[in-house]
């Protein structure tokens, strides 16, 4: 998806009750328990801090108090200070909000105020260990709440101490409301105090997302219950923190880029020009092995975990899931898999109208199924709206088939979440015809090319049918980023030719075509003002010195694309550049040149 969107990605609003995430709702508080025994530290984590940190906002007396905040406050006050000394306790069980269906206040933004219940954060419960300073959650990624509009993710967050904590250990967790049946992410922080049977309230707040119709500020301070221990498997849990946070690519601030290239003369603006400020969640420039990071700009100042913020994939996922399922595929089973009809892998295509369609035809957008050939005019209208709004398998995969058949498979391009859908569906059964009736396609792309990459398990999740973990996966969007996440799949797909873990993951021959590196696959040209190609559920723009006296060879940059304002753009120069924001603003052409100053573009058709 990408310019065009029904509001019927708000997902259901049936009023029904919240249920809690995680290990389930705690009874009392009680004292919290020393860390298992041996395990591997978090790389860098020195809080040599004297405790003497000056605070006038969330106190501890204010986290103490019975009191219903006015307004959001700086996010800074939820962040680790710089004289932050090491926490006095250990974390180690569940934490849980009491009251949230009811407390606490709302401010629209964007989109109007919504039904009551939605102005509230669903009930949960989080179950944390904690390794040194960092608080980790037991389940990561999407959670799957059973509330009518909010599922849910906890990042990993930091415990310290402070001297006017009166001893307490503060802690602070970023978390993100993820609309039901939608792929919108709101991001907040929290925070409380504890100490043996104490816990003290938690202030939490919302001040930021990733979505173009539907923005808010969410504040409230309730109370809080803790329950230690019962965590199975804390010590793995500890030791793969650990091990996720050393295998994180080497990050610098994107300012850094030009004086560690200053005979580049890198212009530094050029990053996030055409962006409303307002608008930009993240951005992020990958060259030689840095992952240059923006800053993640909130309502109320910098988001205060800007490296877990949680980004939507949208559309990125028809590339990152879609496309990149195909390439793993091919490597297993052999190009001839695009090849393969929809029919032949997905029950429900039946009709005459789906005889000639393959999967490459159905990832190319080209299955010559549609109603208008109006550019992106389908995406908008009525039977893509039914598709979107569809929960149920049944009816999305109803809407999905229900557009006319118009001309010959591979012959107009036409933009179709639900093509995506149709061929992430077939992929899946081809997988099951050769490994099985368990293989799910997903937990492929999840297990054999995610994971070799060190993608972290923020990323490892994605949405599904019937708003349930055993769903069938949407295929065309409903993944999540962290910075660290998209820059490692940028870099499997530019940098490392598709090699992870010590192998080949991902067919040569067809990533080359994705990337538009073969002259003979360039995949199909679109319509609309400005013609791109479209590859295996890649986007890609020719460049020449009519664009840019600088490009003296014409080239070709693939890119990602996502409904809003997102782009995940793959240069052939080895770099990447990736930027999140939600005002419709797709502006990422003047970090082409800037790349260009580093590494000269080459053509590869």
């Amino acid at each position: 998806m990408r310019r065009s969107v029904s509001l019927l990605l708000c997902g259901a609003f049936a009023a029904t009750a919240l249920t809690a995430v995680g290990a389930g709702t705690a009874a009392t508080a009680s004292s919290s328990v020393p860390a298992s025994r041996s395990h591997s530290s978090v790389p860098d984590d020195r809080l040599t801090g004297s405790g003497a940190v000056t605070r006038s906002v969330l106190t501890a007396d204010q986290l103490t108090a019975d009191l219903a905040p006015a307004a959001t406050v700086s996010n800074d006050a939820f962040a680790l200070p710089e004289q932050a000394a090491r926490p006095h306790h250990t974390f180690e069980g569940t934490l849980t909000l009491d009251g949230v269906a009811t407390a606490g206040d709302f401010t629209a933004v964007r989109g109007g105020t919504p039904a009551p219940a939605r102005r509230h954060l669903p009930p949960f419960s989080v179950q944390l260990v904690q390794n040194g300073s960092h608080l980790v959650p037991v389940a990561r990624g999407v959670q799957y709440t059973g509330s009518p509009y909010w599922n849910l993710a906890v990042g990993a967050g930091r415990a310290w101490s402070e001297k006017g904590d009166r001893g307490q250990t503060r802690a602070a967790l970023p978390f993100a409301l993820i609309q039901r049946n939608a792929n919108c992410v709101h991001n907040g922080v929290l925070t409380f105090l504890f100490k043996n049977k104490k816990i003290s309230n938690v202030r939490y707040q919302i001040t930021s997302e990733t979505c173009q119709y539907f923005q808010f500020d969410m504040w409230g301070q309730v109370s809080a219950t803790y329950t230690p221990g019962g965590i199975a498997g804390a010590r793995d849990i500890r030791n793969a923190y650990a091990a996720e946070v050393a295998d994180r690519l080497p990050t610098k601030p994107i300012s850094a880029l030009a004086a560690d290239h200053p005979d580049a003369g890198i212009d530094l603006s050029a990053f996030g020009r055409g962006i409303t400020p307002g608008a930009l969640s993240t951005q992020g420039f990958l060259y030689d092995g840095v992952n240059y990071v923006g800053n993640c700009p909130t309502r109320q100042g910098d988001y205060p975990f800007c490296g877990q913020m949680l980004l939507p994939s949208y559309s990125t996922a028809k590339s990152a899931f879609g496309g990149v399922a195909l390439l793993r595929l091919a490597q297993k089973y052999g190009p001839g898999v695009a090849d393969e009809l929809v029919r032949d892998h997905v029950a429900e295509a039946s009709g005459s109208s789906w005889n000639d369609v393959t999967i490459d035809h159905a990832l190319d957008m080209a299955t010559g199924n549609y109603a208008s050939a109006a550019y992106q005019a389908d995406e908008g209208g009525p039977t893509m709206s039914a598709f979107l709004g569809a929960e149920s398998y049944a009816d999305k995969m109803t809407a999905a088939l229900s557009f006319p058949h118009r001309a010959a498979p591979g012959t107009v391009w036409i933009y179709h979440t639900s093509d995506t859908f149709l061929a992430t569906r077939a992929m899946d059964d081809v997988l099951k015809d050769r490994a099985g009736s368990d293989a799910e396609i997903f937990a492929m792309l999840r297990d054999e090319v995610l994971k070799p990459a060190k993608v972290g398990p923020d990323s490892l999740t994605t949405l599904r049918t019937g708003n349930s973990p055993t769903g069938a996966p949407w295929g065309g969007y409903g993944m999540f980023w962290t910075q660290d996440d998209i820059a490692k799949v940028a870099k499997l797909l530019t940098v490392d030719g598709g090699a992870a873990g010590g192998s080949q993951v991902l067919h040569p021959g067809l990533l080359n075509a994705t990337l538009q590196k073969d002259p003979a696959d360039r995949g199909v040209t679109t319509t609309g003002a400005i013609p791109f190609h479209y590859n295996n559920g890649f986007w890609a723009q020719d460049f020449s010195s009519a664009d840019n006296p600088a490009f003296t060879s014409t080239f070709s940059v693939p890119f990602m694309s996502g409904f809003g304002g997102i782009t995940v753009a793959l240069m052939p120069n080895g770099s990447s550049y990736y930027v999140f924001g939600d005002n419709n603003e797709f502006a990422w052409r003047s970090v082409i040149a800037e790349s260009n100053k580093l590494a000269p573009m080459s053509g590869g058709h």
